[in-house]
């Protein structure tokens, strides 16, 4: 159902109200308390995301069949198609751990936002500077290490077709590097939510939340990478429901 003009405008209220109150609730414990624990953090995620969601009415239904679980000591990237704005609350919402999404650099320029996503842990990639983005990926891996759950989708940004696009090559490079577990995830009818080039949201849409068994990175090196792109990527197309 076609939302509202007045419940469109009650959606961006309330994504704006929650995406604000996260933002300075964190500049404020790191400004002025000098950090917080992570689990504070994820809790405060796990808020912000069902704000998102509960606005838009979405009915999300979690299939889990390998029922993945984050272990102590291990390092893990959910590698996820990316149909939507709503993909990353959607993924904290249906997934373990201490989750955080690797993202373009420029979001980091949003006033307030921005700095309330670097407090966060969350982490920022140029993906127009070479250099850069292998330290970007570095820093990546050093958070990887200390507990952070990875967020990346392959693609590296929105697909505009809802189909798979072509991979980005770095989120593999990283896999391997740390020998981390990838658990796909296929995330169906989040489009449908907000599509795309649009303000239009649609109420009461079912999205399906997909996830795979991971695969293990480390079985993987930099010279067969491209085997274990393939691997993903034939995974998340039966995850995603597309044939090929």
């Amino acid at each position: 159902m076609k939302a509202s003009f007045i419940r469109k405008v009650l959606i961006m209220i309330v994504s704006l109200y929650v995406t604000l109150r996260i933002t300075v609730i964190v500049l404020y414990w790191t400004g002025i308390k000098g950090g917080y624990p992570r689990k504070d953090g994820d809790g405060l995620l796990t808020w912000w995301s069902n704000g998102l969601v509960n606005a838009a009415r979405i009915k999300k239904t979690v299939f889990d069949p390998f029922n993945v679980r984050i272990e102590p000591g291990k390092r893990y990237i959910i590698m996820s198609n990316h149909r939507s704005l709503y993909d990353i609350p959607l993924s904290i919402l249906s997934l373990p751990g201490s989750i955080r999404m690797l993202t373009k650099k420029e979001l980091f320029r949003i006033p307030l936002w921005g700095r309330g996503m670097a407090a966060g842990e969350f982490i920022s990639i140029d993906r127009h500077n070479i250099e850069q983005a292998k330290k970007d990926l570095k820093a990546a891996g050093e958070k990887m290490e200390d507990g952070i759950v990875l967020w990346i989708a392959p693609e590296g940004t929105r697909s505009r077709t809802g189909r798979l696009g072509s991979f980005k090559k770095g989120g593999f490079i990283l896999a391997i590097e740390t020998g981390a577990q990838i658990i796909p995830v296929g995330i169906r009818g989040s489009e449908k939510v907000l599509p795309a080039k649009t303000w239009d949201f649609y109420l009461d849409q079912q999205v399906a939340i997909h996830i795979g068994k991971p695969i293990d990175a480390s079985a993987y090196t930099l010279e067969n990478k491209d085997a274990l792109i393939e691997a993903v990527r034939r995974e998340l197309n039966a995850l995603c429901g597309e044939s090929g």
